[in-house]
C-alpha cells in the first residue's frame, strides 16, 4: 500500500524530532527504526518514481542517500533501509551519472572518464548494501558469495534455493549493479572472474518473479547476453528470447525495453554487414540497421511517460537519452558513403 507523500513527511519530522528529544537508547533506537520504515516504504520511492522532473531528483537523490546511510549507521541491518539505500545509489549513479557521462562528446573525455569511475563505486557501493541485506536475511550468504573455495558454488545455491520471492528485489539490483559496474571497467579482474555470481543471482530472481518490475529481469538479461562474449556466457539468441519477454510484460507501457535492444543488438549488427566489392550492398547493409534503431527510438518516444505514472520518471530519462541517439546518428553509422569511391 502506497503512503500519501504529504503524509510521510509530516510522519518523517515528528519521528527525526523524536530522535533528537528522547534519552533512552532504547526509545531513541525504536524512532530511527520508525525512520527507516517510512523511508523504506512504497511512499518514499515513488516520490521520486513518478516525479516528472529529472533535474530535482537527480539533485533531491544525494541528500537521501546521505540521509539513509546516517540511520543505517544507527540501524545498520534494518532490510528495508538497506534496500533502499542499495537500489538508491544503484538507480543514482545510473541515470545521473553513468547515463548522463556516455553522452559527452569527445572534447569532454577527461570528465567522462571522471564520471564513469565514480558511477563504477557508486554501483558497487549500492550493490554491497543490498548483499548485507541478503546476508542479514541469509546468514552466511556474504561468505559463499565471497568465497574462492572448491564448494562455494554449492554452498551459494544453497541458499538461494532458499530464497522466495521477497528477496527478489535483493537479486536483481545486486546482479544490476555488479554488471553495471564491470561494463564501466572491463579490465577490472575482479569483477571480471565474478560477474557469473552476479548472473547467477539474476537467475534466481528470474525463477523466483520473471515479471518483476515489468519485466525488469528480462531487459537486464538482453543487455548481458548481448554484451559479453561467448567465452563468458554471451549468446545473441537467449538475448532474442529476453527482450520478446520484456516487451511483452512492458506491454508497452515502457520506453526501456526498446533503447536496450536497439544499443544492444541492432547497433552491434552493423559490424557484421559485410564490405565487398559492391558499396552500394555495403552502404544500403548499414542504412537497414540504422533505419532499425530509428524506428526503435522511435518507438521509445511514442510511450507516454504518463500514462503509467510509477515508471513515469525512468521513461523520461529513456526517452531523453531515445532524442539523443537519434541527434547523434552519425556518431554510431556511417551513413554519408560515397559509393564511387571512399566513406566521407
Amino acid at each position: 500500500m502506497r503512503t500519501e507523500p504529504v503524509k510521510s513527511v509530516g510522519f518523517l519530522l515528528v519521528l527525526l524530532a523524536g530522535t533528537v528529544l528522547v534519552t533512552s537508547c532504547s526509545l531513541n533506537q525504536i524512532a530511527i527504526n520508525a525512520v527507516a520504515n517510512v523511508l523504506s516504504g512504497d511512499g518514499g520511492s515513488s516520490t521520486f518514481t513518478t516525479d516528472d522532473d529529472p533535474e530535482l531528483v537527480g539533485a533531491s537523490l544525494p541528500f537521501a542517500l546521505k540521509m539513509y546511510e546516517t540511520l543505517l549507521e544507527q540501524t545498520p541491518d534494518h532490510e528495508g533501509l538497506l534496500l533502499a539505500t542499495g537500489t538508491g545509489f544503484i538507480s543514482y549513479a545510473n541515470a545521473f551519472v553513468a547515463t548522463p557521462a556516455s553522452m559527452l562528446s569527445y572534447e569532454q573525455w577527461e570528465k567522462q572518464q571522471a564520471d564513469q569511475i565514480r558511477a563504477k563505486k557508486l554501483y558497487i557501493r549500492g550493490r554491497d548494501y543490498l548483499i548485507h541485506a541478503l546476508h542479514v536475511r541469509y546468514p552466511g550468504f556474504t561468505d559463499a558469495l565471497e568465497s574462492t573455495e572448491p564448494d562455494a558454488v554449492e554452498q551459494l545455491q544453497l541458499i538461494l534455493d532458499e530464497m522466495d520471492t521477497d528477496d527478489v528485489p535483493y537479486l536483481y539490483w545486486i546482479g544490476a549493479g555488479w554488471v553495471a559496474a564491470f561494463s564501466l571497467d572491463a579490465f577490472d579482474l575482479e569483477l571480471a572472474f565474478t560477474v557469473t555470481k552476479a548472473h547467477a543471482l539474476v537467475l534466481r530472481a528470474l525463477e523466483l518473479d520473471e515479471a518483476y518490475s515489468d519485466g525488469a529481469i528480462h531487459d537486464f538479461l538482453v543487455q548481458y547476453y548481448a554484451s559479453l562474449p561467448p567465452s563468458m556466457g554471451g549468446d545473441k539468441e537467449k538475448a532474442e528470447f529476453h527482450h520478446q519477454r520484456a516487451l511483452e510484460l512492458a506491454d508497452g507501457r515502457l520506453a526501456g525495453p526498446y533503447v536496450s535492444y536497439a544499443e544492444s543488438i541492432v547497433l552491434p549488427r552493423q559490424a557484421s554487414v559485410e564490405m565487398g566489392e559492391d558499396l552500394n550492398a555495403y552502404a544500403a547493409g548499414i542504412q537497414a540497421v540504422a533505419d532499425e534503431f530509428v524506428a526503435l527510438m522511435e518507438q521509445a518516444l511514442a510511450v507516454d511517460p504518463d500514462a503509467y505514472p510509477d515508471a513515469r520518471l525512468v521513461n523520461i530519462l529513456t526517452q531523453r537519452k531515445a532524442r539523443w541517439y537519434l541527434e547523434h546518428l552519425d556518431e554510431f553509422f556511417l551513413l554519408d558513403f560515397d559509393t564511387e569511391g571512399d566513406a566521407f
